[in-house]
């Protein structure tokens, strides 16, 4: 009887260990023009509204969590980086239903149908009407000044700057690739596009990160509404969060425009100074002057923490995110 039930036990602890290795597909949709009918509903809304005879501005991000179900995310005074107070945003999901997604908050109700999104107060009255909004990073396209070092602009040759360097047919790198190149002092513009992934999670949701000098990783992942972690979009893995969550949502182009200074070594090898970094996500001012560990890497870095010039490195984390116009400008 006992052998009987080990067996037993042995089997269900199997089955439980596949499903955790080999979970069910869900989709990761990586062109603008193949998209589920929710994508068109995820976005921000931003506009005014008009509260006990004042005008407010109000910023909302609405998520696609797939199978029509929808998190949104109010911001007071605007979106992140246009206008947030930095208030505690207010949060509700929802469920679409007949052509409408009725977010209900504590504060108020919002109303999203036909590209428009309807505010009311607790009691029904209509406060504003947020329009759908689609921002653009203020660097992206971002040409590389005279002689910076262009690693990749949608070119077979560039893709000859990278180790295991794969591109698509439309001409974007894909995830997974290192520069053969290395660096010290540098400023780095890179543009990436995160694959939309409505029925993942956390750092399932689009994951990849760009490590600076193959030892700093500035995370990459499909934060959109979230609160801006170290392990979110922007943040500075195992180090920092982000000062503001400016990701963007899935499928737009985003922007990292970052500038590093390495550590710092004296004649006999002792470390003078740890390295500091400075960084721009979407334009925006996300880490301003900070100072690094210089005596280890962030986590899964392929490069050891030290005094030789390292490369650039885009992880590849099993999602499918998209890269182009990527140069770097030494110091």
């Amino acid at each position: 009887m006992k052998k009987h039930l080990a067996v037993v036990a042995l089997v269900l602890l199997s089955a439980v260990a596949r499903s955790a290795t080999a979970p069910a597909a869900t989709p990761k949709y990586v062109d603008p023009t193949q998209v589920d009918a929710d994508f068109a509903i995820q976005g921000e809304y931003a506009g005014n509204l008009s509260v006990d005879g004042d005008t407010m501005q109000l910023g909302i991000q609405v998520v696609a969590l797939g199978k029509g179900r929808f998190l949104g995310v109010a911001y007071e005074g605007g979106l992140p980086g246009a206008g947030w107070t930095k208030d505690k945003p207010a949060r509700a999901e929802a469920q679409l239903k007949d052509g409408v997604v009725k977010f209900v908050a504590e504060n108020g109700i919002g109303l999203l149908q036909n590209g428009k999104l309807t505010v009311q107060n607790p009691d029904g009255k209509q406060l504003g009407v947020l329009p759908r909004v689609a921002r653009k990073s203020q660097t992206e396209g971002q040409k590389p000044p005279a002689g910076a070092v262009v690693l990749f602009d949608g070119t077979p040759p560039s893709l000859e700057n990278w180790r295991g360097g794969r591109m698509t047919d439309d001409g974007l790198l894909m995830q997974g690739t290192t520069s053969k190149r290395t660096f010290r002092d540098h400023k780095l513009h890179c543009e990436f596009r995160l694959a939309y992934q409505p029925e993942d999670r956390g750092q399932g949701r689009s994951n990849s990160g760009l490590y600076v000098q193959g030892r700093y990783e500035i995370q990459i992942l499909d934060s959109f509404g979230l609160e801006g972690k170290q392990n979110e979009s922007g943040g500075i893995y195992s180090v920092k969060d982000p000062d503001v969550n400016m990701c963007f949502p899935p499928l737009v182009w985003q922007t990292y425009d970052i500038d590093f200074t390495a550590a710092k070594y004296d004649a006999s090898g002792q470390r003078t100074a740890n390295p500091r970094i400075t960084v721009r996500h979407n334009g925006i001012v996300v880490h301003k002057d900070v100072e690094l560990p210089g005596d280890r890497n962030t986590t899964a870095a392929p490069v050891k923490a030290g005094s030789e010039p390292g490369p650039i490195y885009l992880q590849d984390h099993g999602c499918p995110v998209r890269y182009r116009n990527i140069w770097v400008e030494e110091r």
